[in-house]
């Protein structure tokens, strides 16, 4: 008797007209479909109810002109939503009509003992495989509606006494049972499992798509690494060819460059779950030791101290930070770190609120003036210190309290592309 459909998160209040877009205009047309499908049916087999109750069963009066009657109203309000498309409407519609006509049947044949009263039940059904507060609504009216039967059936007022004759009455039991486990069954029953298995497809195609793009997006990075990682074989090699110290250098300061943006993508590619956030902390032990390796060799006595919690960040912030921390260590390794005893790096990152985080790195090496800063100075791994800082959105400072060199950097989680410092 009454329809099933899934109104949405939205369809507790409201829902649209016909003008929904995309993907949304087909699960609503599936859901118009729906309803007068249940509508047609419910008309049908209550119109053949009440002319079985009428010819066969020899109950007259009420009963099967409500029958009659509720099969005709419902095929109206059915009709209609082809002019109004409210389906909201359509829906309440058919459910008080329902309500109704379950209820003037129940009373007229038994009240609280009526075998029809169990339709009641399937209307509170009807209203939890629609909405959640359709559901709650038709649980406590008819609640209030059973506990009033039983107060009537228990009390001396009487607006009609059992009008099924005694003959009948197992018949029109068993039409009634019938009735309900049609309804249970064949409508909501059967819809119920096709929304399931729709669902069910449906969830492992997209199931199938996330795999898919999983599989994609894990050979983009994998790419990605490769062609960093040529890139540093052909800088490794031209720094290699070139006689002259100085540009020796600075080429193989690009290929550590290189390699801390490699090492990103390269994460990305091991990742089992294929999330775009990169675990700070080996990513950051992995470049350190890295760099220490690239710049003082395998046998150094650098001592690499990390104070990292669990932070897992955006590419987007890890690859300024890989940058910020090559430029950083390699500056140490190369200018400050000069005693062949060894020394200590430091990289300690924290959270300091919801989406920002301090970041407090550096060497006990010799240090450089504080006269020396990005506006003062030609060199381009200051420079670009200070600059991914403010990428980060952050800010840079020196501590001068330490020997060494020591910078204490604010910044925030960045979700956006990565765009190039000039």
């Amino acid at each position: 008797m009454l329809p099933f459909f899934n109104l949405g998160s939205r369809g507790d209040n409201h829902v649209q007209h016909m003008k929904v877009p995309g993907k949304d205009k087909y699960r609503l047309q599936d859901k118009i479909d729906l309803i007068l499908k249940v509508n047609y049916s419910s008309s049908l087999f209550a119109a053949i109810f009440g002319l079985i109750c009428f010819f066969f069963l020899d109950i007259k009066g009420v009963i099967p002109y409500t029958f009659i009657g509720y099969a005709f109203v419902n095929l109206v309000n059915t009709a209609l939503y082809r002019r109004h498309e409210n389906l909201v409407l359509t829906y309440n519609l058919t459910s008080i009509l329902s309500m109704l006509a379950a209820i003037v049947i129940t009373i007229y044949s038994g009240s609280i003992q009526s075998p029809f009263i169990f339709v009641l039940a399937i209307i509170v059904f009807a209203g939890y495989v629609t909405t959640k507060v359709f559901g709650q609504l038709y649980l406590i009216v008819n609640l209030a509606v059973l506990t009033i039967l039983f107060l009537y059936d228990t009390g001396d007022f009487r607006i009609s006494e059992n009008t099924v004759p005694l003959e009948s009455r197992n018949w029109f039991a068993f039409l009634s049972a019938v009735f309900a486990v049609y309804l249970l069954g064949g409508v909501f029953g059967k819809n119920l499992l096709m929304a399931h298995h729709k669902l069910y497809k449906s969830r492992n195609e997209i199931q199938e798509r996330i795999e898919e793009k999983e599989t994609l997006l894990k050979e983009v990075h994998h790419r990605v690494k490769n062609n960093l990682q040529t890139v540093s074989s052909l800088l490794s090699l031209q720094s290699r060819a070139i006689a002259d110290e100085k540009i020796s250098s600075i080429i193989k300061s690009s290929q550590n460059r290189v390699v801390s943006m490699a090492m990103v993508h390269e994460m990305l590619y091991k990742r089992d779950d294929y999330l775009s956030k990169i675990e700070l902390r080996p990513y950051v032990k992995e470049l350190c030791d890295y760099l220490v390796r690239s710049v003082k060799g395998s046998n150094s006595n650098i001592k690499v101290d990390l104070d990292i919690d669990d932070h897992k960040l955006s590419i987007d912030t890890v690859i300024p930070i890989g940058l910020i921390i090559n430029e950083t260590i390699t500056n140490a390794l190369k200018y400050g770190i000069t005693d062949a005893k060894g020394g200590e790096i430091h990289v300690s990152v924290k959270k300091i609120g919801e989406n920002r985080y301090q970041m407090y790195l550096g060497d006990n090496g010799i240090g450089y003036s504080e006269d020396i800063g990005p506006r003062t100075s030609n060199s381009l791994g200051l420079k670009l210190i200070y600059n991914l800082s403010r990428q980060l959105r952050g800010t840079i400072s020196r501590d001068y309290d330490k020997k060494g060199t020591y910078y204490c950097i604010e910044f925030e989680e960045i979700i956006e592309e990565f765009n190039s410092v000039d």
